[in-house]
């Protein structure tokens, strides 16, 4: 991920209007995010999405979806939407969701399950950034998979080595 040229600041409504519908641009405290996957890094999630997580929802019977494409919008007040790589919403808890019917946005954190982010070089705001965001949006379960070791040696250790990080919410 990259951060655009531009100097502009979106609002989210601004931001739903003009990117909302396109995959490779996400909001930062305002500032335009362009995401630029690779082919392995697409590979990589859409397996963990097809196979695994599938696979074990329809085991396990849940409720749950795995969208296409989805913005999470954690704060109201905070110019941010993130799109993740994964993420597992609560098809129940859709219902909720104000913006759900018209577009594929999430205001509400008990909507979503789990959240997947897989690392490119962007890899400090998925070890960082994103672990706090998703913590106070009250996403119970976020994954890290960093399939080509490219996170920090702080955050995977020396040797640097291909990682996989969950992080539960804490229930204290």
């Amino acid at each position: 991920m990259t951060q655009t040229s531009s100097s502009l600041i979106l609002g989210v409504d601004e931001f739903l209007a003009r990117y909302g519908d396109n995959p490779r641009y996400e909001l930062a405290d305002g500032e335009l995010i362009e995401r630029s996957p690779t082919g392995s890094h697409e590979t990589t999630a859409g397996k963990i999405a097809a196979s695994q997580l599938s696979i074990e929802m329809d085991r396990q019977g849940h409720p749950w979806v795995i969208p296409h494409t989805c913005l999470l919008r954690p704060f109201a007040d905070v110019a941010t939407a993130r799109r993740p790589d994964v993420v597992v919403l609560d098809e129940l808890a859709l219902a909720h969701e104000p913006l759900w019917e018209r577009e594929p946005v999430i205001t509400l954190g008990t909507s979503v399950k789990l959240v997947v982010e897989v690392v490119s070089t962007n890899w400090e705001t998925d070890y960082a950034r994103k672990v706090e965001e998703y913590a106070l949006f009250g996403i119970p379960e976020y994954w890290i998979v960093d399939y080509r070791g490219l996170g920090g040696r702080v955050f995977i250790g020396s040797p640097k080595q291909p990682t996989f990080r969950g992080y539960l919410e804490s229930s204290n």
